[in-house]
């Protein structure tokens, strides 16, 4: 399946962003990135392809160009481009890439996505904090820009920009992420939803529509991820009142519907296919038992039509007009392989069975897979979107193969010399962006100098490394110090060994034990989070 659709984009579309598989050529949609190369990428590593993996890693620093006339969608360029290249920055040792000195506090891909980030800092230059929704790369954002922006448009940062800010030392990424996330809670109505859609210079909401799925669902989801990433009371603390009102307001019969976000009125008896992310999301903080039964609820719309449609009546039990289509989206896909982590239900694995013949039954054709226009009558559209690259095969495969290194549990790790000291990688843990490209939380522990002293720093790693070529730097760490190690001269060997005992005094921790995180602790327990008085 994967194959089926990379190779024809590679073939019929690349370097456009998207393969038309009815046409068998490319567009640009999002920006003219190369982008579903680049969301693919981290994919490619997950199915086990190390040498196709370093080839489009070449490919991309050759040929992918952010200062260019286009305008671009501030959320859709971080989830995919700047989520895609931490992402796939950060597995690039694993692949076999030779990484730079001082990986992974630099490198390429880092650069190129710390630079896609910096083209969308303009756009957060509002008086609310809350950024535009479209910025011009080259010019910034446009005079006439709209500023009115969808909640998920403002919520969606934390993860890819924390991520930044802590490799990059700059923290201005993290700072505008949360400024952002802090002004939609100061903004939430007084029984505590959020809208849909807000002005971004006067605070204003736009459309009051209060729910799970479109234009919302992906700020709840990194207000999680965003805590378990920074081990962060607050953002979690966000989370759990916003699960109270929408529990309070939203939630009937293990469905969600829409409702008026100052009076609580059902305003849209609707499920929306993006929906489908949220029994993930509560097996994330230990919610197990709700999740089962929304996901149910979800799965049978699903075994109803092949498929999720984009909007589905409940009370009518039937799609909506001008919603039947299902662009082969992957959130009902994720929440089946986070919930069986948890539980190891088999209904998730047929879920995932049933998936994979519909998409080959109804989308495949001879480029690639096409978006479903109708569930109904299985009319195609010509499009194949990135995301089914990036998520929707990529949660697939990981929900059926349970030994993948994406679901390590800590058993296995590498011990990595960057220029700040020597930190655990690998190791598990994996937080997904919103774009399911996974993100090592324990490499924001990496590089924890300031950004003015990081080049300093840099220069004299480059030259250590210059002159200890045979020295392998990354490795698990070995019994004896001098264990695993190549030098030319012994007493180097020795030196070495002596500076890293003396460091290792100087820490207050075992280099392979965690520090003490009461926060952290009570999270992600095969795939369930235990918080506070829970």
């Amino acid at each position: 399946m994967f194959y089926h659709a990379y190779e024809h984009y590679l073939e019929s579309a690349f370097p456009y962003d998207e393969l038309r598989p009815l046409t068998c050529d490319g567009q640009d949609t999002w920006g003219s990135f190369s982008l579903t190369l680049i969301d693919a990428l981290d994919t490619l590593l997950i199915l086990g392809n190390v040498s196709e993996f370093q080839r489009v890693v070449s490919v991309l620093q050759e040929g992918v160009d952010f200062d260019i006339d286009v305008n671009a969608s501030v959320f859709e360029t971080n989830i995919r481009v700047v989520g895609g290249l931490l992402s796939a920055h950060l597995l690039s040792r694993k692949a076999g890439v030779q990484v730079e000195a001082g990986w992974p506090c630099s490198g390429p891909l880092l650069r190129m996505a710390e630079e896609a980030a910096r083209k969308l800092l303009p756009a957060f230059q509002t008086p609310t904090g809350m950024p535009y929704g479209t910025v011009n790369l080259l010019h910034g954002v446009n005079p006439g820009e709209t500023p009115v922006t969808c909640t998920a448009g403002i919520g969606t940062f934390i993860v890819e920009f924390a991520t930044l800010s802590h490799l990059t030392g700059d923290p201005v990424f993290e700072d505008v992420a949360r400024k952002a996330l802090k002004a939609l809670w100061k903004n939430r109505s007084d029984i505590g939803l959020v809208g849909n859609h807000i002005d971004v210079i006067t605070a204003k909401w736009v459309a009051q529509d209060a729910g799970i799925g479109a234009g919302v669902d992906s700020y709840f989801e990194y207000l999680v991820k965003g805590a378990i990433l920074l081990q962060d009371k607050e953002l979690m603390s966000m989370f759990l009142e916003y699960n109270k009102a929408i529990k309070n307001y939203t939630k009937f019969d293990d469905w969600y519907l829409w409702v008026q976000m100052y009076k609580g009125t059902v305003s849209m008896p609707v499920f929306q296919s993006l929906e489908a992310y949220w029994p993930g999301l509560q097996s994330l903080i230990g919610d197990v038992d709700n999740a089962m039964r929304t996901f149910l609820n979800y799965y049978t719309v699903w075994k109803q039509f092949g498929g999720l449609p984009e909007f589905y009546n409940i009370p009518q039990g039937y799609t909506v007009d001008k919603r039947e289509g299902y662009p082969l989206r992957p959130e009902l896909i994720e929440s089946a392989m986070y919930l069986y982590r948890a539980t190891r239900d088999p209904t998730l694995l047929e879920l995932g069975r049933d998936a994979v013949e519909s998409i080959e039954k109804i989308s495949k054709v001879d480029c690639g897979f096409a978006t479903i226009k109708d569930l109904r009558d299985h009319r195609l559209d010509n499009r194949m979107e990135s995301f089914f690259l990036a998520e929707t095969i990529k949660y697939l495969y990981l929900l059926f193969d349970p030994d993948n290194f994406i679901h390590n549990d800590g058993s296995d790790f590498d011990v990595v010399v960057t220029p700040y000291g020597e930190c655990v990688l690998n190791a598990g843990g994996y937080i997904f962006n919103t774009e399911a490209h996974p993100i090592d939380p324990a490499a924001l522990h990496c590089c924890r100098k300031r950004k003015e002293e990081q080049w300093e720093v840099e220069d004299l790693m480059r030259e250590f490394y210059s002159l200890k070529k045979t020295k392998k730097f990354t490795l698990r760490r070995p019994s004896d110090p001098g264990e695993g190690e190549s030098a030319k001269d012994p007493e180097d060997a020795e030196k070495a060994g002596e500076k890293r005992r003396e460091n290792s005094k100087k820490s207050s921790h075992s280099l392979l034990s965690c520090p003490s995180q009461s926060f952290n602790s009570k999270l992600a327990v095969l795939g369930q989070v235990f918080l506070d008085n829970t």
